[in-house]
């Protein structure tokens, strides 16, 4: 499957990818579906199925808002994150959902919305929606959520084909080996490798655009968790601190900061906090590759745009070329998904990810690109998606931020060698997958182990 940096990189809400855009998606194509196949008006009754970790952690990402929200024809890059929470609580009260936004049928939460201590066969993150009408079953399809926002049908599954078809690409490779010897034979750099496969999708007008308004989303996000205060939701009463300390670092900053390290790492910390502070609440942002790493790619990359008076618009689009380079990779040949390899493969990927983009956009060959990816990623593997209470605040929200840094240093360490190192991206890719495989299920987005078990609630 050829995947493009906007499959990567997508505008959503809060809190989950994989839990929240997913489903929310998932739910929507299943509206329009009944809206095509001239179903919609024999609808009496919808049943949505949560299994695996959509029903473990499902309420604490709002899986089942989600849903109900894709059902009324709400899609997560379009939503208006603010009206969620009137609109969820009119149907509670009402016991009415206006099902693809044209027509009113009776629901019932407790009833109409299921949460499965069940999993089904492909992927743990799994739903089922069904569509009932006067005389029984109109309509049924099963959904994966398989991180990212990605979403594949169960019939695609099976056949192993995906829906949409697939593109050729000039330029296409599975493996990091096959990147690096693509660069050489063609002289190309990865950014530039990654633009003329880009263009089997778009032109470069269009490729351009859309990543200049992602970087302007991701910004947006930053803003908007600079100004919230006060605690997250969810009952854990984690408190936002964003805000605090970007007053602290207005304070104490100004003479120095661009000269201090220290000083640096504090801001990349600030971004970081503020893009989950805001994916925890519910907010704008993007998938960067998922939810509950967002933080990572948005912190390294306003680092250097801060940090360096002569970045431009140019290199906004150079970072996130070779940003998903590496991500595809990931995304092929392991997972990206928590509730399938655990944190590693969210956190560790955008890391990788991260120290890639800012890689190219400081001139590394794509050897060092390739190192540097390898650092970030290598010193992230066994990591555990573990979050308290099924919330991606505790231990997510600064994860993003050690992470941000992490990557970095990885960039650093890479940029003073030659591209030469002893573990491949790819061997440590494929590790990443085999030790997903191997860890406990408690460990895998479900709240069952680790941190999320040590706390016990009051």
């Amino acid at each position: 499957m050829a995947i493009s940096v906007f499959d990567l990189f997508k505008v959503g809400i809060g809190p989950s990818s994989s839990h929240t855009v997913g489903p929310m998606r998932a739910a929507a194509t299943f509206a329009q579906a009944l809206i095509e196949q001239h179903l919609l008006l024999d609808v009496q009754r919808v049943e949505i199925r949560l299994y695996g970790s959509l029903s473990a952690t499902g309420v604490g990402h709002a899986t089942d808002r989600a849903c109900v929200m894709g059902l009324m024809g709400e899609w997560p890059d379009s939503i208006d994150p603010t009206t969620i929470d009137p609109r969820i609580k009119q149907l509670r009260e009402s016991g009415e959902l206006s099902l693809a936004g044209q027509r009113t049928i009776a629901f019932s939460w407790p009833h109409d919305v299921l949460l499965l201590d069940e999993n089904l066969p492909y992927h743990p993150n799994a739903m089922s929606l069904t569509a009932f009408g006067a005389s029984g079953l109109l309509f049924e399809q099963t959904y994966y959520s398989i991180g990212g926002g990605f979403i594949v049908e169960a019939a695609e599954v099976e056949s192993g084909v995906a829906a949409t078809g697939d593109v050729t690409l000039p330029y296409d490779f599975s493996s990091a080996a096959e990147l690096l010897a693509l660069c050489e034979r063609h002289n190309l750099r990865v950014s530039e490798l990654m633009m003329a496969n880009e263009r089997a999708w778009r032109s470069d007008d269009e490729i351009r655009k859309g990543l200049l308004h992602i970087w302007s989303v991701m910004r947006e996000c930053v803003e908007h968790g600079l100004r919230h205060e006060g605690v997250l939701p969810g009952g854990l009463n984690v408190p936002r601190r964003a805000a605090k300390l970007h007053r602290s670092l207005l304070e104490i900053g100004k003479p120095n900061v661009i000269s201090s390290t220290l000083s640096a790492m504090e801001w990349v910390n600030l971004y970081a906090l503020a893009v989950n502070e805001e994916n925890a609440a519910g907010g704008r942002m993007v998938t960067a590759p998922t939810n509950g790493a967002a933080g990572i790619i948005p912190a390294v990359l306003h680092y250097y745009m801060k940090f360096n008076p002569q970045a431009s618009d140019d290199d906004v689009v150079a970072f996130f070329m070779g940003a998903a380079a590496v991500g595809i990779l990931c995304k092929k040949n392991a997972s990206i998904s928590g509730a399938e390899v655990g944190c590693q493969g969210e956190v560790g990927s955008a890391c990788a990810m991260a120290a890639a983009g800012l890689a190219e956009v400081l001139g590394a060959t794509p050897e060092q690109l390739e190192n540097a990816a390898e650092i970030g990623l290598e010193h992230n593997l066994g990591l555990t998606c573990d979050p308290v209470g099924g919330l991606v605040q505790v231990p997510c929200i600064e994860r993003n931020a050690i992470a941000a840094v992490k990557a970095i240093n990885a960039t650093q360490m890479a940029l003073r060698g030659d591209g030469k190192h002893f573990i491949s991206l790819d061997r440590v890719i494929r590790t990443m997958r085999d030790t997903g495989a191997d860890m406990h299920d408690k460990y895998k987005e479900t709240s069952r182990g680790g941190l999320a078990v040590s706390w016990v609630e009051c």
